[in-house]
């Protein structure tokens, strides 16, 4: 018997029944994103105190110099990571009307990466940086992208009993880097903005103290639901 028409209700309800299948590596590659790229990074810091400064510079800086091409890697490693946790953290969740919107710009800050990569800021013979137009846009999608994205996934938390714990956090997160890209723009970018010597340190806190732990609570998340995945599916084989 052909049924014309439908409960919006029923509808939801049955897209909310869906999950597929996530693989573990997915979800350790959102904890090795974060992880690698702040490891890599603060090792040449270590290494590069006469020349860079972490406190004025942002990370990117690093790719200036003949070593740049580790901040290379490095941006380019963290961004295929991201969009393979993007892949997981999809997969991961209740289905939703509109829900592909939350990891679709979280894999997108993973292309921002890999364009920051793809194009290095670079330093000339006099010593004068030169930021590439790309670059620039591969920064701002990463840093302006990333708070949506986590808007967006709080909101379809809400509706997954396996997320709805982390939805209220995931979205505070949210909130605090709109207002620290907010202060970016007004106060570090501009060259006579009154934090503009600090803009490691804004960056820093941004991504340190607010950005890769929430990424990483994320992942972990994941991690166990692909866990209890494999459990339940081994059950049911035996």
């Amino acid at each position: 018997m052909a049924i014309h028409g439908g409960d919006p209700m029923l509808m939801e309800s049955s897209e909310l029944r869906a999950r597929r299948a996530v693989h573990p590596i997915l979800a350790w590659a959102g904890i090795a994103a974060p992880v690698i790229f702040t490891a890599l990074f603060l090792v040449q810091e270590a290494f590069r105190r006469e020349e860079y400064d972490p406190l004025a510079e942002p990370v990117s800086a690093l790719e200036a110099g003949p070593a740049g091409w580790i901040q290379q890697v490095d941006f380019v490693v963290f961004g295929l990571l991201t969009i393979a946790h993007a892949i997981g953290q999809h997969a991961g969740m209740l289905a939703t009307r509109r829900g592909v919107a939350g990891p679709a710009l979280l894999a997108l800050t993973g292309v921002g990466s890999l364009v920051s990569g793809f194009f290095p800021i670079r330093e000339d013979a006099a010593g004068v940086t030169e930021i590439p137009v790309g670059h620039l846009v591969g920064g701002l999608t990463f840093f302006l992208v990333s708070p949506v994205a986590l808007i967006l996934l709080a909101g379809r938390m809400r509706r997954d009993p396996a997320w709805q714990s982390l939805a209220r956090y995931t979205f505070v997160s949210g909130l605090v880097l709109v207002a620290l890209d907010i202060m970016t723009l007004a106060l570090v970018f501009p060259d006579d903005g009154p934090l503009h010597d600090w803009a490691g340190l804004i960056q820093r806190i941004t991504i340190l103290g607010v950005l890769f732990p929430c990424r990483i609570v994320l992942a972990v998340r994941l991690l166990t639901i692909a866990g209890d995945q494999r459990r339940q599916g081994s059950g049911r084989r035996y």
